[in-house]
């Protein structure tokens, strides 16, 4: 069985902050952070996201500092 080299091929992810020095990781700002974490609540994976190590760590720090001051939603609500 032989691999189809085109099947496996992916994007390389780059880094938001790296890339983009307007943007910056703060805990004041919700609007940046939600777009790293899922819909249930969760911190995304740095896999998924592309950011590189110190800006996942910085921005999981900024996430858990919203939720700790009530910016953030620890889970997210419930849909019925």
């Amino acid at each position: 069985m032989r691999h189809n080299p085109k099947r496996f091929f992916h994007k390389k992810k780059f880094c938001r902050f790296c890339t983009d020095s307007n943007l910056k990781i703060d805990y004041k700002h919700p609007e940046i952070l939600n777009n790293f974490v899922t819909e249930r609540g969760k911190i995304m994976p740095r896999r998924i996201t592309g950011n590189c190590a110190g800006h996942q760590r910085e921005l999981a720090v900024a996430i858990k500092r919203a939720r700790a001051i009530a910016i953030m939603p620890f889970v997210a609500a419930e849909g019925r």
